[in-house]
């Protein structure tokens, strides 16, 4: 197998549990949740090698995320997907730190308002949690949908970015 298509990954504790980090020499492949089922996210297979420069720099930029000293990634992507899930993906990482959109936004966003049950299955088999930000999606009436991570991984991450979004309402 040619390193270009090798992919390395690394384990890393986090206040929602252990994430493993995924990457091939383009970029982040995926963070996957401590019981993520294979099929969610396939990726074949991959070496332990916590050393990688972009599984070191994923570390990092989430600890800093973790502690609110990180408002957005600055990571190469190395999005695997079909053309229309990595779309949804993509528009996934317009979505500002501290605010959601509802599956209904992003399939507007994506130019058909009909696609809202596809751009939740695209949503769903995200492969790069947190960084590339599923979690900022609900449903149109605010209530938490489906997330790999499991809805309290969910509520605790847009509880960590709540202080932004409050910090900006008060001059």
């Amino acid at each position: 197998m040619s390193s270009a298509h090798h992919l390395f990954r690394k384990t890393t504790s986090s206040p929602v549990g252990e994430l493993t980090l995924v990457a091939s020499d383009h970029g982040l492949v995926a963070i996957l949740w401590p019981d993520d089922s294979p099929r969610r996210v396939p990726l074949g297979e991959t070496t332990h090698e916590p050393g990688h420069p972009i599984l070191k720099d994923t570390t990092r930029q989430l600890d800093e995320y973790f502690t609110r000293q990180r408002t957005a990634f600055d990571l190469p992507l190395d999005l695997r997907g079909t053309s229309f899930q990595q779309s949804v993906w993509r528009a996934l990482t317009t979505i500002p730190y501290g605010e959601t959109r509802s599956y209904l936004a992003l399939a507007t966003q994506l130019g058909n308002s009909a696609a809202t049950r596809a751009v939740g299955a695209a949503n769903g088999r995200n492969p790069i949690s947190i960084v590339v930000p599923c979690h900022r999606v609900i449903g149109s009436s605010g209530r938490l949908t489906g997330f790999a991570g499991g809805l309290e991984a969910k509520a605790r991450l847009l509880e960590l970015e709540q202080p932004a979004r409050q910090r900006a309402l008060t001059f």
